[in-house]
């Protein structure tokens, strides 16, 4: 396998994917998922491969099935209030 960007393709390998847990506080333009087509973009999300946050808040996910009958991953981020993050 060819190297990617300077990368061994082991690393390359495990640096794809989901990069955010559900819970999760994320600050705006946040990457959330690199070369995803598991997942599709929900509220206060964009993009199409590589998945951002557009404001800051809470990661959630939800499931839904589309038109072909399929189940189908969206990622979403809850937003937080003007003063910032919950302090527990």
């Amino acid at each position: 396998m060819a190297k990617k960007g300077g990368l061994t393709s082991k690393f390359y390998r495990e640096t794809r994917g989901i990069k955010v847990a559900g819970g999760q506080f994320v600050r705006a333009g946040t990457v959330l998922t690199r070369e995803g087509d598991k997942w599709k973009p929900g509220l206060n999300v964009t993009g199409e491969m590589h998945l951002n946050a557009i404001c800051d808040g809470k990661i959630y996910f939800s499931r839904k099935r589309n038109k072909y009958n399929k189940q189908v991953t969206y990622v979403n981020v809850q937003p937080v209030a003007a003063n910032g993050p919950e302090k527990a």
